[in-house]
């Protein structure tokens, strides 16, 4: 949250805790793109606890669109106002990084509506690691749809993990998403389940002492047993899985998030050690996160897809995140005074 959260002053750990207990300088970074940046920055300080305050070091302006120069007075306001040093003004740069989180999503639903190829995320009440397919974003059109919302025109179909199992099977299921994506099967259209997703894909779900019925597209049975250890263990599987999207694959790495336990029964494993897919290879589900992340699975699915559609499809290279890092590390050492922020280190 913001630094100023007076209701969770309490009980915060994050921000004024943290400063407090070792007294850091602290850098306030205010967002101007979404506008009131004045306010925000006044605002902010004036909430600030009065022994905190004083820790304050300087403001960056963030995310700025256009002419820096005109925004020179806004500066001298901001300084005047609160006596803080404003370090720096940092122009909005395209930069292809992952998101913090699912706050993060904004309104990407359907935010792409052209492209020859469309892919289908069900936004979930409770959505997590959407991260998964920020990858898949920079080469096709991905509609974050929502529970209802029609699947037909889709050229694939994503289970993403949630934070709640339960009451997001029961919101898809009330709000006949499940009837939506047995239409899709019946067309042909590739389903994906990650994690939750895929066990929403059982057929049979045990859990919280009930049990439940998926969407009973994968022929198994999931025991969920809740999100255990949020951060997650780093794997590396083969795709092994039947059908042309998984048999072109190869190996992939990702994390698995362990929430339960599904019995496969005599459908093949979608990854060695991971998963099931349908005979087809055309419905799987894995419990392993990150695996659009991987060039190479996103060049099958993306590849299978273009093919069925007709058009032509260039693979992707190897992505750089590295790169994209040091890319924005430039960008901020230009625009912001790094021999001001500095001197406070090498004066501590």
């Amino acid at each position: 949250g913001g630094a100023a959260e007076v209701n969770l002053y309490d009980r915060d750990i994050a921000n004024i805790r943290l400063a407090r207990s070792l007294g850091l300088p602290i850098i306030l970074v205010a967002d101007i793109e979404r506008g009131g940046v004045f306010a925000q920055v006044c605002g902010t300080l004036a909430l600030l606890p009065d022994d905190i305050r004083p820790l304050v070091i300087g403001i960056i302006i963030n995310k700025f669109r256009g002419d820096i120069g005109l925004f020179a007075s806004g500066v001298e306001v901001i300084e005047e106002i609160t006596g803080v040093s404003v370090l720096g003004v940092v122009p909005y740069a395209d930069i292809p990084l992952p998101s913090e989180d699912s706050l993060s999503l904004g309104d990407r639903r359907e935010r792409s509506a052209g492209g020859l190829i469309r892919i289908a995320v069900i936004r979930l009440p409770r959505l997590a690691n959407f991260t998964d397919f920020e990858l898949l974003e920079r080469y096709v059109p991905v509609d974050y749809v929502l529970p209802g919302d029609p699947l037909a025109g889709y050229d694939c179909i994503i289970l993403p993990g949630t934070e709640n199992f339960i009451e997001d099977l029961e919101a898809l299921t009330c709000a006949g998403t499940g009837e939506e994506l047995r239409l899709a099967r019946d067309r042909g259209v590739p389903i994906i389940g990650i994690c939750e997703g895929y066990q929403m894909l059982s057929r049979r779900i045990v859990g919280d002492g009930a049990e439940y019925e998926g969407f009973g597209l994968i022929d198994v049975t999931t025991t969920c047993i809740g999100r255990q250890d949020a951060s997650g263990r780093q794997v590396r599987r083969r795709a092994t899985g039947p059908g042309t999207i998984l048999s072109r694959m190869g190996e992939v790495t990702g994390y698995e998030i362990r929430v339960g336990e599904t019995d496969r029964g005599e459908l093949s494993e979608a990854f060695y050690g991971d998963g099931a897919a349908t005979p087809d290879g055309l419905v799987f589900g894995t419990y392993m996160h990150g695996l659009f992340q991987n060039p190479g699975a996103v060049n099958a699915l993306l590849s299978y897809l273009s093919q069925q559609r007709g058009v032509p499809f260039e693979p992707m290279a190897a992505a750089d995140d590295e790169a994209a890092y040091d890319s924005l590390a430039r960008h901020f050492e230009e625009h912001v005074d790094m021999d001001a922020i500095m001197a406070y280190f090498q004066d501590g």
